[in-house]
């Protein structure tokens, strides 16, 4: 995994609600674990943009509700600061579903704009990005 320049404030603790960035058929997401992060014992693990995580589908189309998948978070409404010293913040916390061995992308479209820091990370979602910030 390529590291981020950005200095990216986990905010996205387990049980975070997110909603789903593609037309994948899913509409609301729950964070029920975070992918490739060390924790500590007692102390809760949390997801920022460009992470990894396990999500299950709270609301969506009949086929994929209730299921769980892996997903990349492309936005968080937290800000966060770049090495240039810009701060970004969206209006929404959202997640692009993908693929667990391949990272591709289970939709092919996004809705809404993309953290520049996911397309670094998952050049596969950028490809089906809309829009980049």
């Amino acid at each position: 995994m390529k590291p981020l320049g950005a200095n990216i404030t986990k905010t996205l603790d387990i049980g975070a609600e997110l909603t789903c960035a593609d037309n994948s058929g899913a509409k609301k997401l729950k964070i029920i674990g975070v992918k490739s992060r060390k924790g500590r014992r007692s102390r809760r693990v949390s997801a920022g943009i460009g992470d990894k995580v396990k999500v299950k589908i709270l609301r969506g189309d009949q086929e994929v509700k209730h299921q769980v998948f892996d997903a990349v978070i492309v936005r968080q409404s937290k800000e966060y600061q770049r090495p240039d010293g810009m701060r970004v913040e969206f209006e929404d916390n959202a997640a692009v579903l993908v693929e667990e061995e391949t990272g591709l992308p289970k939709g092919n479209v996004t809705k809404g704009p993309i953290a520049k820091e996911v397309i670094k990370r998952y050049g596969p979602v950028g490809k089906i990005a809309s829009q980049v910030v």
